[in-house]
């Protein structure tokens, strides 16, 4: 597994293995990049600050030990009460940190890590 390295975030972009992406990304265990679900977050709490249970279940992937969340510029995601339980049912730690943060220990971090990174706010 070849893990995307993350070279540099700004508000409203977060580039990529050189690639400068203009929205919220998903990189799965495979190192697969996918655009955020946000409108499940959306649907339950009407923004995507907070990650629903729904959008919890289609972060989670199984094998994945560690999630490393950038909550944005100045860190404005949280996880609900439903979505951090679920992830401590499945194992999965939840490592929550301001994106310009969150890409350090992405780009360090060992094992069967997932991540998501808000690109703004």
């Amino acid at each position: 597994m070849v893990r995307p390295r993350i070279d540099a975030t700004q508000f409203g972009s977060i580039t990529i293995d050189g690639s400068d992406i203009d929205h919220d990304v998903l990189i799965r265990l495979s190192g697969e990049i996918k655009k955020r679900k946000k409108k499940l977050s959306k649907a339950v709490f009407g923004s995507s600050h907070t990650i629903s249970l729904e959008e919890a279940e289609y972060i989670f992937e199984k094998g994945a030990d560690r999630l490393i969340i950038g909550s944005g510029q100045s860190g404005m995601v949280t996880l609900s009460a439903e979505a951090a339980e679920y992830f401590k049912k499945e194992g999965v730690r939840v490592e929550l940190s301001p994106t310009p943060d969150a890409i350090h220990q992405w780009n360090k971090a060992k094992g069967s890590a997932i991540g998501l990174f808000h690109v703004t706010c």
